[in-house]
């Protein structure tokens, strides 16, 4: 079985398990970007999210002008081309981590990428929130911090793991196309070993376990999501 492994996939045994351009250093590179940048981003993502909700013109603390700042910001963020923030917030990188290339420069704009797309996603998914399990809380005194961590994140636990799952998948995907230009991770590997190699079958078997990791966020998140909605229920 190893022989004929090695025979169809000799660019992939060549590679090896460990040390520089080695599988499972791929594979804990795009793990440690996921994870931090999903930490900071979906934090930041969070917060916006709220914020967009709570002080719009239906929140239980309108205002405009907190709401237009919160609305802008996101925007602004989520028009713009992940490739290109790359290069963008290139100094801000440097300033913070001391360098523009490497996995842990990456978490930067990965965490600045994914965030308004997490915050859109929690917007819409605590805009689901039943408005008469609202008014039923703020008719007994529920204050500010009930209302938001015991009503609104409570009641949207179903719905925020679902929207947290496709956020996942999405930032999979944003650090393979950091790998592709120094990162690291399976992008990395796909290009800077496969595809710029001609080494079809290096490309192919880091494609395969990005879907590999893929189907283990999207089945992990579907089990939650159905823990979730069976307590809300």
């Amino acid at each position: 079985m190893t022989e004929l492994f090695a025979k169809y996939f000799p660019n992939v045994v060549y590679q090896g398990w460990t040390g520089d351009g080695g599988w499972l250093p791929a594979i804990g590179q795009t793990l440690y970007m996921t994870f931090w940048s999903a930490l900071f981003g979906g934090i930041l993502g969070l917060i916006f999210g709220i914020g967009l909700v709570l002080t719009d013109e239906d929140g239980i603390t309108p205002n405009r002008n907190l709401f237009g700042f919160f609305d802008k910001v996101v925007s602004l963020f989520r028009a713009i081309p992940f490739i290109i923030l790359l290069a963008f917030i290139a100094p801000v990188t440097n300033l913070i981590v001391g360098t523009q290339i490497g996995t842990t420069a990456a978490l930067v704009p990965l965490s600045l990428g994914v965030f308004p797309f997490y915050a859109r996603q929690v917007q819409v998914a605590l805009k689901s929130v039943d408005q008469g399990i609202i008014e039923a809380a703020q008719s007994v005194g529920a204050t500010f911090s009930d209302l938001v961590f015991d009503v609104y994140l409570r009641e949207a636990r179903a719905e925020l793991v679902r929207v947290t799952t496709v956020t996942l998948i999405s930032l999979i995907g944003l650090t393979a196309m950091a790998g592709a230009i120094g990162a690291g991770g399976l992008g990395n590997m796909a290009i800077a070993y496969g595809y710029n190699r001609f080494a079809n079958d290096t490309t192919f078997v880091a494609t395969l376990l990005v879907l590999v990791l893929v189907l283990l966020v999207q089945l992990i998140g579907d089990v939650l999501a159905k823990i979730f909605n069976h307590k809300n229920s």
